[in-house]
């Protein structure tokens, strides 16, 4: 009988450690970016990756790196401060002001101010887009509006 009661007290113990992990507190999100009003005369197209840490059921910050695909490869590298508004357990939206630096034409520094929704197509699978304004700090260079989708994968 006493085995018993600890095999349980294990398990049960188990239980609470496993829910102490949950899902939602990292993702990893797949993007697709279109750089629109840059400094060349075409869009760029932008192909990368983000990492997401939910800081509280409504606070997460997202560091993102892109490679720009135009004449000569570079890439924007930022990170973005999130407040989470649950609209129902599928949808969410959010604001954004963040950090960024790119080599769009040459390297320069800026923020990042947009928003953005989650939509929950699975049970750790949501498919997600947003919009940014990119204010770069120096004095002649044009400020990017990046239109973004993709997925994220949370753990």
């Amino acid at each position: 009988m006493k085995k018993i009661i600890l095999a349980i007290a294990i398990m049960l113990c188990s239980a609470s450690i496993a829910s102490a992990q949950d899902a939602g507190k990292w993702a990893i999100a797949p993007k697709m970016s279109i750089y629109t009003n840059t400094a060349i005369n075409d869009a760029v197209v932008g192909l990368g990756a983000s990492g997401r840490y939910s800081i509280t059921d409504n606070w997460r910050i997202e560091p993102a790196i892109t490679a720009l695909l135009h004449n000569h490869c570079s890439i924007d590298v930022s990170c973005d401060a999130q407040y989470l508004f649950h609209i129902n357990d599928s949808w969410a939206v959010y604001p954004s002001v963040g950090l960024t630096t790119n080599e769009i034409d040459k390297w320069a520094f800026g923020m990042n101010i947009g928003a953005g929704c989650d939509f929950r197509v699975a049970n750790n699978w949501d498919l997600t887009a947003g919009l940014k304004w990119q204010p770069m700090f120096d004095d002649h260079r044009t400020n990017p509006v990046v239109i973004m989708i993709g997925g994220s994968y949370r753990f």
